[in-house]
């Protein structure tokens, strides 16, 4: 027995090596993809993106697993961390899915940005008073989200009406500018209400929708409307999800009149809005403005843009077959629509970016595109301008090593796809604000603790359940326990008496409902009622209530038998989730929080070194790579003694090294306060690295208290499923006169 132990312990130490080792490779690969995303600029994203509580993450992965678009979260340091920020469009996936609520999608600081209007809670202008806005313009741009700004505007719009006294019949209660899917939702909830309202939109139903290319899937979450339910469905492609809202606006015979193009707003003598467009106006006291955010297409300003085959759109690919086709542009429409033009029968595809790569990109984009460049489906142009577009080719200035070079190409139809020009100018005419200093002040985004306190707060009270059970039974559970079966109380307090059956039953309940919470984790279970987050504080909630109600049915007096082993190991289950709860909130923080000063410092060197001049800027550049090499050297690429052998001689290499960089900064005669900031920042630089690597030898160590609590987890089961056998099996004897 004594070898088999042995070897098993030999081969799960094995193991534990192995897990552990393809661990660190797999933050060291992570950690790449960030500095990636970082130099690429795809690491923040444009809009919404996911905020993370560093104090609350657990690193349960629910987040990453909950994300439908691949890249933008990840695990490192046994904690969540945003990669590819710029993929987030604002699902709010994974902030349903975090257990503890320690996720956030937001905006960002709206002190800073100068891109999203300014509105209260409402959505309303403050300086405009009755001046709504829905939909992407607020800078979200989720369709569900669209439709609930919507929803709500119109709600709102209706709370007002019924409050007035009096209204003039030839001023609408209400004046819906663009019927794309917050348009149409404001539209619905308007009816519902039965305001009088109208609708206008200057090209088709559908808004930006209408403009994306055929069979685009727009929508992956299920949503309701107003007046039509819950959406059968929760995926569309473009042209069902058209059809729908078409379907539905007819059926409603809601009062959308197309073909009215926005021009701007003004204020009345009377009081009300008018709302103007190419050739009507309309007086309205609300007005709901959902636009989009794309605008106009953004021209390339170049002889021959006015040419027929030139289009800022593709609606089908599968209309141009046998054609040579450029597409001018490197986002996600861009690259779809090469794609998708490629694809075509006889279709020469080129694709001009001006940028040396791709960046805030969908991953599933990027693949795909890399993959069409290596078949030789799709010719990419990078560090490329359109200059000239004629009838049969396409004039452009390439660059090539540093060099540009004049290319021309066969060319039969050009997309230019590079984004538009947001209708920020007419939004500021008609009383929307953008300037930060007049948005209100918003709470920040601030740790908010491990969340223990809440867990300890639950402790303490069922502790003093258990302690006031005692009291009231002192005088039984104070006697001996041989002393007991004399007792009066003894039949009902005994652990196979009327309340000790009881709380012994009640405790096995709670374990199993505990347990469920791993059930509601799992991807192959569907258990999908209540988040996450509820689901994890009742998993704190009945561990302890079963240890509770185990001492309960113990009577206070646990004996050296399967039950009272059960129950200690369900004390020791909980003190390990409890530390390990702790530790894994607090060390794992830490370490990312290095991560996070390491790039601060990176990028002041990189900023100090830009502002010098060309002869200086030579010598910061050289201060940087021997950072970069200095962090390489011991940052989570050895073992573990490797690592507490370059944290012991970490400084002494720093030494010399700031020393030869003071030494050659002088002889390039660099002002010695220069010197002193650089080689400052270089030593930060350095220390953060060695911290980050250090905090992660230590969340490695303490990595263990997670697998011990998971081993002791299912011994406690063992031994409770035993525990319960064995007393159904002894009740069954005694009552069968066996005993």
């Amino acid at each position: 027995m004594s070898w088999i132990v042995l070897i098993v312990v030999v081969v799960a130490l094995g193991l534990a090596l192995r897990v552990r080792r393809d661990e660190l490779r797999l933050a060291a690969a992570t950690i790449d993809q960030v500095a990636d995303a970082r130099a690429r600029g795809s690491a923040q994203a444009r809009l919404q993106y996911p905020h993370i509580d560093l104090s609350r993450c657990i690193g349960c992965a629910s987040c990453v697993a909950a994300c439908p678009e691949e890249g933008v979260l990840d695990i490192v340091h046994g904690q969540a961390l945003v990669v590819h920020g710029a993929r987030c469009v604002g699902h709010g996936s994974c902030a349903v899915g975090c257990p503890v609520g320690a996720l956030t999608v937001t905006l960002g600081d709206l002190l800073e940005r100068s891109d999203i209007p300014v509105l209260t809670e409402a959505f309303e202008s403050p300086l405009q008073p009755g001046l709504f806005l829905a939909g992407e313009v607020t800078g979200y741009a989720l369709i569900r989200t669209a439709i609930t700004h919507g929803s709500a505007v119109a709600a709102e719009v209706a709370r007002r009406a019924r409050e007035e006294s009096s209204r003039a019949a030839e001023v609408l209660d209400l004046c819906i500018v663009g019927v794309g899917p917050a348009g149409l939702a404001c539209a619905l909830e308007a009816q519902a209400n039965d305001l009088d309202f109208v609708a206008l939109e200057q090209e088709d139903l559908g808004g930006t929708v209408s403009r994306y290319p055929r069979r685009k899937l727009v929508m992956t979450q299920p949503v309701e409307l107003p007046l039509h339910g819950r959406l059968a469905q929760s995926t569309y492609v473009k042209e069902e999800l058209i059809e729908l809202w078409e379907s539905v606006a007819a059926r409603l015979e809601l009062p959308i009149r197309t073909g009215q193009v926005f021009v701007g707003i003004e204020r009345a003598p009377e009081g009300h809005l008018l709302v103007r467009t190419q050739s009507d106006v309309f007086a309205a006291r609300h007005v709901c403005l959902a636009l989009g955010r794309r605008g106009t297409p953004r021209k390339l300003g170049i002889p021959g843009e006015d040419l027929s085959k030139v289009a800022y759109s593709l609606i089908d690919a599968q209309s141009l077959q046998g054609r040579r086709v450029l597409v001018v542009g490197g986002g996600d429409s861009a690259i779809e629509a090469a794609l998708g033009l490629a694809q075509q029968p006889g279709n020469e595809v080129t694709l001009s970016y001006r940028r040396g790569g791709f960046f805030r990109i969908k991953s599933r984009n990027e693949v795909s595109i890399a993959r069409a460049i290596e078949a030789g489906t799709v010719r990419v142009l990078f560090e490329s301008q359109v200059e000239r577009i004629a009838e049969d080719r396409v004039e452009l200035a390439v660059g090539v090593n540093g060099s540009t070079q004049e290319v021309e190409i066969g060319n039969d139809d050009v997309f230019v796809l590079a984004g538009g020009v947001a209708p920020f100018d007419l939004l500021k005419t008609s009383g929307v604000s953008f300037d930060p200093q007049l948005r209100p002040a918003v709470a920040p985004l601030v740790e908010r603790g491990t969340g223990l306190r809440r867990a300890l707060l639950a402790a303490f009270g069922l502790g003093l359940v258990a302690l006031a059970w005692t009291l009231v039974f002192s005088r039984y559970y104070s006697l001996p326990v041989a002393e007991r079966p004399g007792a009066g109380l003894h039949g009902l307090l005994r652990p196979s008496g009327g309340v000790g059956l009881a709380a012994g039953v009640l405790a096995a309940l709670s374990m199993v409902a505990n347990l469920l919470y791993l059930a509601r984790r799992s991807e192959y279970v569907r258990l999908a009622w209540g988040s996450l987050r509820a689901w994890m504080t009742s998993h704190v909630a009945t561990g302890l209530a079963a240890l509770m109600l185990a001492l309960v049915h113990s009577a206070m007096a646990p004996r050296p038998t399967v039950g009272g082993h059960a129950l200690l190991g369900l004390v020791v289950l909980i003190v390990t989730g409890s530390i390990g709860r702790y530790f894994y909130s607090f060390v794992p923080r830490a370490a990312n929080g290095r991560e996070l000063a390491l790039d601060e410092a990176r990028a002041q060197l990189a900023g100090l070194a830009s502002a010098w001049d060309r002869t200086h800027r030579a010598f910061g550049e050289h201060v940087r790579a021997e950072v970069q090499r200095l962090v390489a050297s011991g940052h989570w690429t050895r073992t573990f003694f490797g690592r507490l052998g370059a944290l012991v001689g970490s400084q002494s290499r720093l030494r010399d090294v700031l020393t030869r960089l003071r030494a050659e900064g002088r002889r390039e005669e660099i002002a010695e306060d220069q010197l002193d900031e650089l080689l400052d920042i270089a030593r930060r630089a350095h220390r953060a690295a060695l911290m980050a690597s250090h905090y992660e030898d230590v969340r490695g160590l303490l990595a263990t208290w997670r697998y011990l609590h998971r081993w002791v987890a299912l011994l406690v089961v063992l031994l409770v499923i035993t525990h319960v056998f064995a007393a159904l099996r002894y009740s069954t004897l005694l009552s069968g006169g066996l005993l």
